[in-house]
């Protein structure tokens, strides 16, 4: 079944039980498009019903949106599951602000009366899981990650950032809210590898959530951050496994259009799957699972049909001469670990 679990050993807090395969929920944010509130719902039932548990989301996607949704659909009596795992994040709290507002926000189609604003402080921590439990109406969320700390979103501001999650005392708000028993577990959700080695050189992560920087179509992970992380036993989550759409026929990159040399590429992968009669898409769902230290991957999912095509793609089975094709063709890193059968 597509929700088998893996166990994500969350460095001095016990066991957590990980669905290897899950969701994320930007899409239900109104992510590039408006989803109906109808369809937002079903999605998440069908992925609930399908064993997809552990979900992800974020204040960020739709400035609330998405975290009301997932909270009303698990609020359903015909979807809510004792076992379900939910992350979210911090590092943004959403201030309130009067329209009338732009029809995309960051990607976004939300006309939720919020703008966003940094904070990785203490205080700027806590208000922000206080807000996402309100908004998910829940009672406590499994984790917490810090969203989109790093160079590549803050540029100069990188260290003023970071600042604010040591010297501002963020990180000791997410050790406080472990140690109360509030969260059982918390880490970074990001889009760059240096970032969280930096971060680690300072405090200990139970989790990294890396998005986009683990694929079939860039393997650079390999090199540093996956070492690290096995030997600090920090578990890793992966998002964004078709990098933006890319690895699904698309020609979106990092959330916009993809340089040619990306798509060239990609397109050279797709070559090699077809000629071994397997859909891109189940490929590039595939490979990551097959690292040690992945402990869960989250592609986003924003229909019923998404979920469906999701459990299709895991369960596909992948000749290991397709790997080999790949790797023979350098389209895929020499040392990185690939499926040699069906998950299991």
């Amino acid at each position: 079944m597509a929700g088998d679990d893996a166990h994500l050993q969350p460095g001095r807090t016990g066991l957590i039980t990980l669905p290897k395969l899950g969701f994320g929920t930007a899409p239900l944010g109104n992510l590039y498009r408006e989803i109906a509130e109808d369809d937002a719902r079903a999605t998440t039932e069908a992925a609930i019903d399908a064993g997809l548990t552990h979900i992800d989301t974020a204040p960020h996607y739709g400035l609330g949106l998405a975290e009301k949704r997932l909270g009303r659909a698990l609020s359903n009596t015909h979807s809510r599951r004792d076992n379900v795992v939910i992350s979210t994040k911090v590092g943004r709290v959403l201030l309130p602000a009067e329209g009338p507002f732009p029809p995309e926000r960051n990607c976004f189609h939300s006309r939720e009366p919020f703008e966003p604003a940094y904070d990785y402080t203490h205080d700027g921590v806590l208000r922000s899981h206080e807000d996402s439990l309100r908004r998910l109406n829940r009672d406590r969320v499994d984790i917490l990650y810090v969203h989109d700390i790093g160079r590549l979103t803050h540029g100069d501001a990188h260290l003023a950032m970071l600042a604010q999650l040591f010297e501002g005392g963020g990180f000791r708000a997410l050790e406080r809210l472990r140690d109360e028993g509030a969260i059982d577990a918390f880490g970074i959700g990001v889009n760059e590898t240096e970032v969280a080695m930096e971060v680690m050189d300072r405090v200990h992560l139970d989790v990294v959530l890396m998005a986009g920087r683990y694929t079939l179509l860039e393997q650079g992970a390999l090199a540093d951050f996956f070492p690290r992380c096995e030997a600090d036993g920090t578990a890793v989550v992966i998002g964004g496994p078709y990098n933006s759409g890319l690895l699904t026929g698309g020609v979106t990159y990092n959330y916009e259009a993809a340089p040619s040399a990306m798509v060239d590429r990609a397109r050279a992968i797709e070559a090699v799957c077809t000629r071994h009669g397997v859909a891109l898409g189940a490929a590039a769902l595939q490979f990551p699972f097959a690292h040690p230290a992945v402990a869960s991957v989250i592609p986003g999912l924003a229909s019923v049909k998404e979920v469906q095509e999701t459990v299709e793609r895991y369960e596909t089975a992948i000749p290991p001469a397709l790997w080999d094709e790949l790797k023979a063709g350098r389209l895929l890193a020499a040392d990185a670990p690939t499926p040699l059968e069906v998950p299991a």
